[in-house]
């Protein structure tokens, strides 16, 4: 598993200095806040009431999850937290679709977020294949 935990992270070398190009935590992080922020704006209905709580839901579970499989203590285990990881990005892209439907006006907002859920998905999928590959 400590392959495929140093090819996320994406270290570059630079002046003989180390940093990430892609911290995939902070980015999940990122993501969740960005919906809460997101979801500050809609307007109160009993409609968004449902639809705010389940997008913020969906999104910041993304994080918490990427977190957990960082953390996993099987290879096995890891694959499963980041398929949940999966879902959850496809899931928000769905939350933030019915959110235009009831409040249009967020569309290009909900575009960007669906966008930035869109590449963690493909994130994912990349990792879950790579560690299939692997095995």
């Amino acid at each position: 598993m400590t392959n495929v935990q140093i090819s996320m992270t994406n270290k570059i070398t630079s002046s003989g200095r180390s940093y990430r190009k892609y911290d995939l935590m902070e980015r999940t992080a990122k993501f969740g806040e960005d919906a809460i922020d997101f979801a500050k704006k809609i307007p109160e209905s009993t409609v968004a009431k449902v639809l705010i709580g389940q997008v913020v839901r969906a999104a910041t579970s993304v994080g918490s999850n990427y977190s957990e499989a960082d953390d996993a203590s099987t290879q096995k285990d890891f694959v499963y937290k980041i398929g949940i990881c999966r879902r959850e990005t496809k899931e928000s892209m769905y939350w933030f679709r019915m959110i235009v439907k009831a409040v249009p006006l967020l569309k290009p907002q909900a575009e960007i977020l669906s966008a930035e859920a869109q590449e963690l998905k493909l994130i994912f999928s990349a990792i879950i294949n790579k560690t299939n590959k692997n095995n």
